[in-house]
């Protein structure tokens, strides 16, 4: 008998290395994000005063330990979840937060008063129904970075071809980044339409009920009302149409996290009914089409910037032109309006008396 020789694992330690998993492939990332590395390249960039190509240096050297010190797929779902959680699910529960605890400041602030405060009266108080879109926004957020997390298991496991998405430690570069980012969203944009309308809004979908009965049944939306719907419907209405451009075009991890992260803000404020939004973005239009969508049960306004909805003629209201006239216009009268106060405060010249 060889002594030497290493014993099979029992069941239990297979058991037990099952139950383990999860755990490990949480810890070893978040070891490395919050080594030194990791924060210079959180902190460096925005607090110091060096220069931009030592900045890039900084990046990259970050970059480049992230990625050997951890498997290309634990890189991605941590980095897309922490996306997920700071860009939406954060400043989601931060606007909860303030509707319940300032319901008077936050119905001012609302396009639709106090009717569309998550825990307002007209909603159940602090007993209704919000918590319930919570929680079931929060799962069907999770469950996205699950099915991502598949993907990139059958493409490299199953199917023993490339991930799904690039994860290298080279950097795109900016040009690179920005023309992904311009056709990635373009392509969200006829994705959202097409399946939108055609399988959550069509008589004949068997998906039109299930949507019907779950996200559209709040008619005044708050932020976490983006991602709340039955789960086939949210794969259908948000991961499809968020994941496939990435998918077909095969991002870059840092591209596609870019890209992420400009989705959850656009979803974070589209959906959070303030009528007071950052100004420049158009971010005010999106919102009322929103609105419109659900209020008007969903016979208009179906992809998520409305340019598909004017060139189809299916925007409710005032369709994403009219928008960014009505942006220009503001701003070019603000401008003016700056002029005269600049032109106000000099002081007028002397008129020499003849």
């Amino acid at each position: 008998m060889n002594i030497f020789q290493s014993a099979q694992p029992s069941l239990f330690d297979r058991a037990w290395l099952a139950i383990r998993y999860p755990y490990d492939l949480v810890r070893n990332p978040l070891d490395a994000l919050l080594s030194i590395p990791a924060l210079s390249f959180l902190l460096i960039p925005t607090f110091s005063s060096y220069s931009t190509s030592l900045n890039l240096l900084f990046f990259y050297v970050t970059w480049s330990t992230l990625i050997l010190s951890n498997s290309p797929l634990k890189v991605e779902v941590l980095g897309t979840l922490g996306i997920r959680v700071l860009f939406y699910l954060l400043p989601a529960t931060v606007f909860l937060a303030f509707d319940g605890a300032t319901p008077n400041i936050a119905a001012k602030a609302k396009e639709h008063g106090e009717s569309a405060l998550p825990m307002g009266e007209g909603r159940g108080g602090g007993k209704g129904r919000w918590w319930r879109t919570a929680l079931v926004s929060t799962a069907n957020v999770l469950l996205g970075v699950a099915l991502q997390s598949c993907v990139e298991l059958v493409f490299t496991e199953l199917l023993h071809i490339r991930s799904a998405l690039k994860v290298s430690t080279s950097l795109p570069m900016p040009w690179a980044i920005a023309i992904d980012l311009i056709r990635g969203l373009f392509l969200r944009e006829i994705f959202s339409y097409v399946l939108h309308r055609y399988a959550l809004h069509h008589p004949d979908s068997p998906l039109t009920v299930h949507h019907l009965s779950w996200q559209h049944t709040i008619t005044a939306p708050y932020a976490f009302v983006a991602n709340y719907d039955h789960p086939l419907a949210y794969i259908v209405h948000v991961f499809l149409p968020t994941y496939l451009p990435a998918l077909l075009f095969r991002f870059h991890l840092l591209t596609y996290h870019i890209y992420l992260a400009i989705v959850s803000l656009e979803e974070t404020f589209a959906y959070s009914g303030y009528n007071v939004l950052p100004s420049g973005l158009i971010l005010g239009g999106i919102a009322r089409r929103q609105e419109r969508h659900l209020m008007g049960e969903g016979k208009g306004n179906y992809s998520c910037l409305g340019i598909i909805d004017f060139i189809a003629g299916t925007s409710l209201g005032e369709d994403v032109v009219e928008d960014i006239t009505e942006e220009a216009d503001n701003n070019h009268v603000q401008e003016r309006l700056k002029g005269r106060a600049k032109r106000g405060g000099r002081k007028p010249k002397s008129r020499s008396r003849s």
